[in-house]
């Protein structure tokens, strides 16, 4: 394999694009996959550290970091469209257990992963801050034995929070 070319990347409508348009409501049709061009298993880390949504009831903004971890099957989730996907949440209403559980069923359309783990760690709004994490393992594989190990063992030895 001796990478990606033009023909690979031809559908991308969003890579490159200097006339990007930033959609200040929730889309889900803006995220874009590309091929994996890798059979073996590994993980895909992205981090999103300065991520907004509201609150449904108050129109408060929320803050977050979003964690968000797949192993691909056959596709890849296109970088920057995941991140104006994720910046389409900025005038968004929802709670926050609902907003990680919206972001791993969108991302579970587009790309069919074998596994996949959204957290959400949301800064605290009246002394409380939540923290909602969701899996999901592709059924009838080792991936669904592994989300729900992931699940029970999720926060076990939790981190030290340094940014709140």
């Amino acid at each position: 394999m001796a990478g990606r070319n033009e023909d690979t990347l031809d559908h991308l409508s969003l890579l490159g694009n200097q006339n990007t348009k930033y959609k200040f409501e929730y889309d889900p049709d803006i995220l874009e996959a590309i091929d994996n061009l890798h059979t073996r298993d590994y993980f895909v880390k992205f981090n999103c550290p300065e991520f907004t949504s509201l609150c449904p009831q108050t129109g408060q903004p929320d803050f977050a970091t979003i964690y968000l971890s797949f192993i691909p099957d056959k596709k890849l989730v296109e970088s920057k469209s995941l991140k104006l996907y994720l910046f389409s949440f900025r005038n968004h209403g929802d709670f926050h257990e609902d907003v990680v559980n919206i972001i791993m069923n969108d991302l579970i359309k587009l790309l069919e992963p074998r596994y996949i783990e959204v957290w959400g760690k949301f800064t605290p709004r009246g002394g409380l801050s939540i923290d909602p994490y969701t899996n999901y393992g592709k059924p009838g594989t080792k991936f669904e034995e592994m989300a729900s190990y992931r699940m029970m063992n999720h926060d076990m030895n939790p981190e030290t929070i340094t940014n709140r």
